[in-house]
């Protein structure tokens, strides 16, 4: 839930609410779509289209268990829930009001619509694959989602195109939004990245990188904080911090390492497509409740007019075009990889075709982790 208030809970909440109502439809009960492989199982909703489960078969903690929390009103079955690993599209965050008015959702259309599953799960070359697509009817986007499962391993490779139906091009955002929450969030939970720039969505705005905050740190009010870790703590936190990747990066990752229960959730995606990763920190009656690590096209939570006003933030746009009949595909991998009990974070993490290699982030004999899959990353993640 990327309330994006700083210590507002109250307004958090009535934001969640706005996207409630103004993305309310009706959807039956039906079944969900699941793909397994020999080690994992992943879990996507129809409904709302999130990924709601991505788990190891013989392990019951889903990292991706997160679902809009309490105090809210009675929620409605019918509803889709802001849920596990959902899209934001056409926009990350509040719509104008103007928009509002007309029934755009907070965070767009994608997780408040119905998702059509095109194709079941089936095995082919060593991959469990599946289709999905929705239609954004006030956006005027089509979304067509392709997910390819290693049959022998904990990787998945997730393609999306988005698809200009209207006959006039214009701006859009889509931020990836994979949320974490207990048992596999807790104290000791590590998130990691090789992101670098950053900013408070609540403090003010950087001038330049010189100016800005420094991966794993963020200033909030005059404390500096460490984002790796979110510790249980009185009072309530509700906040978001937007960083952008280096111009020699390729690739931007995020990892979120549970010592406690000997697991590894990890993104990894190419930095052209997704210039921005926005780390959301949620902690209600002291206890860690839930962590964003949200990956997209814009790391600055304004309505559409705010952001063509800004324009370019730490050298990175705000948002994205697409031409009239335009269709743009982007990617990206998620994995799992089991993890010992004093594992220490993630410090770099390379892809190599057929390969990805996690070092660890400790001094003395880092340890690494290695998953081999037969997706073909270099045609897809490629340089």
């Amino acid at each position: 839930m990327i309330i994006d208030v700083p210590g507002q809970m109250r307004i958090s909440l009535i934001l969640i609410l706005l996207f409630l109502c103004a993305g309310r439809c009706c959807f039956a009960a039906e079944p969900l779509l699941v793909l397994r492989s020999t080690q994992v199982e992943m879990t996507w909703a129809p409904a709302g289209g999130a990924l709601i489960a991505f788990q190891f078969r013989d392990d019951k903690i889903n990292p991706l268990n997160f679902e809009i929390p309490p105090p809210l009103p009675t929620r409605q079955a019918e509803v889709p829930l802001l849920r596990g690993h959902f899209l934001c599209l056409d926009r990350w965050g509040a719509p104008s009001a103007a928009e509002q008015s007309h029934g755009m959702p907070y965070h767009g259309e994608a997780a408040a619509v119905r998702w059509t599953t095109v194709s079941e799960p089936q095995p082919s070359n060593r991959q469990v694959s599946a289709e999905m697509s929705c239609e954004l009817p006030l956006a005027g986007l089509r979304v067509a989602r392709r997910i390819l499962l290693d049959e022998e391993s904990s990787v998945a490779l997730v393609m999306e195109q988005v698809t200009n139906g209207n006959k006039l091009g214009r701006i859009y955002n889509i931020v990836q939004h994979p949320t974490i929450a207990p048992p596999f969030l807790n104290d000791d939970t590590l998130v990691d990245s090789n992101a670098r720039a950053g900013f408070l969505q609540d403090g003010p705005v950087p001038s330049s990188r010189d100016a800005a905050s420094r991966w794993p740190t963020i200033a909030v009010r005059s404390a500096e904080v460490d984002l790796r870790q979110l510790r249980s703590e009185p009072g309530d936190v509700s906040d978001v911090s937007s960083f952008v990747f280096d111009n020699d990066e390729a690739y931007g990752w995020v990892t979120a390492s549970s010592p406690r229960q000997k697991l590894l959730l990890g993104y990894v995606w190419k930095s052209a497509d997704y210039p921005w990763l926005n780390i959301w920190r949620f902690r209600v009656d002291g206890k860690p409740a839930a962590r964003g690590l949200e990956f997209g096209t814009t790391g600055y939570h304004q309505p559409f007019p705010t952001l063509v006003k800004q324009g370019r933030l730490l050298g990175r746009p705000t948002f994205a075009h697409l031409d009239a009949d335009e269709t743009i595909g982007r990617a990206y991998l998620c994995f799992l990889a089991r993890i010992p009990a004093d594992f220490q974070g993630v410090a770099d993490l390379r892809v190599a075709e057929g390969r990805l290699r996690l070092k660890e982030r400790r001094q003395a004999d880092p340890r690494v982790i290695e998953l081999t899959t037969s997706l073909g990353l270099s045609g897809v993640l490629g340089r």
